[in-house]
């Protein structure tokens, strides 16, 4: 089963990200590149990702009519990144559409189709959260449902929190890629995410790939944490 750490590029300018880029992309899977850098710098960001020999998570969360998606999705085929999401809440129509626009995009320049993964519920989200907006399930129920939706329609996988990837591994089989924001050392440093877990735990809980900002970023030295959290990975893969 395929296992990685990916670190979010929020950079404030293209050099910084080249820094960054230089710094961990021994010890990285990929870089996330976010709606903050990508609306600063644009397609930029995603070519110097690749120029520096590194892989590109394209994470803007696609959320439109199907047509809308298709489209974004053949762009972002045509751009040749590994990975990018949509919201599972825009619906199984919307979900297929944007597999089919992103294969059209890749094979328009002779690339693999990037893996589309569906983004379930936000970690920053609580069950209270939910509720406020008009939600009926819990986190969890809700995860699952929408997790199904995207195997249905036919994506590699969901972006969702470690605290639900247990349950999203039993129910939709060993496959389907995992991808999991929320990853914390200490729960004290949770900032705005509500739904976090420790590198190992998440990994043991059934998520492929650790989405990690923060903990690497404000670390003292960002290389040995982001080193500490690839042997944490690779000790439980």
């Amino acid at each position: 089963m395929e296992k990685g750490l990916i670190f979010a590029l929020d950079a404030d300018s293209l050099n910084q990200a080249l820094e960054w880029a230089e710094r961990l992309r021994k010890y990285v899977h990929g870089f996330k590149i976010g709606a903050q850098f990508f609306t600063r710098v644009g397609l930029q960001a995603v070519k110097l990702i690749q120029q520096a020999q590194s892989q590109v998570f394209l994470d803007l969360k696609f959320h439109d009519i199907p047509f809308t998606v298709e489209e974004a999705a053949y762009e972002t085929g045509r751009m040749g990144v590994w990975m990018f999401n949509v919201h599972a809440s825009g619906g199984t129509e919307m979900m297929k559409r944007a597999l089919r626009g992103a294969e059209r995009g890749a094979r328009e320049i002779g690339m693999p189709r990037p893996k589309v993964i569906a983004v379930t519920v936000l970690t920053s989200l609580s069950d209270p959260d939910l509720a406020s907006v008009g939600f009926h399930e819990n986190a969890e129920a809700l995860t699952v449902r929408l997790a199904r939706l995207a195997l249905e329609a036919g994506l590699d996988g969901v972006v969702a929190s470690p605290k639900e990837a247990q349950l999203l591994r039993r129910e939709l089989g060993q496959n389907f890629l995992i991808v999991s924001p929320g990853i914390r050392f200490e729960p004290a440093a949770n900032d705005d995410q509500k739904r976090v877990s420790g590198p190992r735990e998440a990994i043991r809980a059934g998520a492929n790939y650790l989405v990690v900002g923060r903990p690497i970023r404000d670390a003292q030295d960002p290389v040995a944490a982001a080193r500490m959290i690839m042997q944490e990975i690779d000790a439980e893969a």
